[in-house]
C-alpha cells in the first residue's frame, strides 16, 4: 500500500484536498519566491523533484499528505498542474472509514489557528482556502535557523507551532518576527521543548 510508484501525468491543484486547515502564509511567500526565482530557468524540473504525496481516497479524490505550503504557494502562481505520488490507494474505504483511517495514520490534522482541534468537516476543501497559522511560519524559520533538525514525522512543524504558541506573544509573532525567531532560539534546546520531533538540544 505504500510507496507507489509516481503518477507520471499532471494533476490539476484545484483537485487536491488538503488534510491540514491551516498554514503559515510567511512559509508560502517564501515558496512563491523561490518558484519566481528558478521558473524560467528550471521549473518543471523542479516540480518533477518535488512530487507531492497524496492518499488517493473515495470518488478518487487526491488528498495531499505534505508539502500544502508548495502547492498553495504554486497555486498563487498561477500554476495549474502538478505530480503527484501516491502514497495509498484507499478508494475501497467508505467516507467514515476512510477519514478514521486517515486519522489514526496521523494522515489528517483539523487544527486551527489558534491550535484547537476542530471537527473534519473544518477541513477546506480547496488549497487557497487553508487559513493563516503564523506560529507554522515561525516553526518553519525556527528549524531554517537552527533551532530543530527536520524529521519525517508527520506535521512535526504543528508540533513547535503550538509549543511556540504558548511561549511568545501573538503580537510579537505578527509585529516583530525577527525578534519571535530569535526568542524561539533561545527557547527550542531548553528542557521544556525536548519531547518535541527533531529537538536539538544538549543531552546528559
Amino acid at each position: 500500500m505504500l510507496d507507489r510508484e509516481p503518477v507520471l501525468h499532471p494533476v490539476r491543484i484545484d483537485d487536491l484536498r488538503p488534510t491540514q486547515m491551516t498554514v503559515g502564509y510567511r512559509e508560502v511567500a517564501r515558496k512563491r519566491h523561490d518558484w519566481r526565482e528558478m521558473e524560467d530557468r528550471e521549473g518543471g524540473a523542479y516540480l518533477g523533484r518535488h512530487m507531492i504525496p497524496v492518499v488517493r481516497g473515495p470518488k478518487d479524490r487526491l488528498w495531499i499528505i505534505d508539502n500544502h505550503h508548495l502547492a498553495r504557494a504554486l497555486h498563487e502562481e498561477g500554476v495549474e498542474d502538478v505530480l503527484v505520488r501516491i502514497v495509498a490507494d484507499l478508494t475501497k474505504l467508505q467516507d467514515r472509514l476512510f477519514t478514521t483511517f486517515m486519522d489514526n495514520k496521523n494522515w489528517l490534522h483539523p487544527f486551527d489557528a489558534d491550535g484547537y482541534r476542530r471537527d473534519l468537516k473544518h477541513i477546506p476543501r480547496h488549497v487557497s482556502k487553508m487559513a493563516d497559522d503564523p506560529y507554522r511560519s515561525l516553526a518553519g524559520e525556527l528549524r531554517r535557523a537552527g533551532g530543530y533538525a527536520k524529521v519525517e514525522t508527520p506535521y512535526s512543524e504543528f508540533l513547535w507551532a503550538d509549543f511556540l504558541r504558548r511561549h511568545i506573544k501573538a503580537e510579537k509573532v505578527e509585529k516583530h518576527f525577527e525578534t519571535a525567531v530569535a526568542q524561539a532560539l533561545e527557547i527550542a534546546h531548553g528542557s521544556k521543548a525536548a519531547y518535541l520531533p527533531g529537538w536539538a538540544g544538549p543531552h546528559p
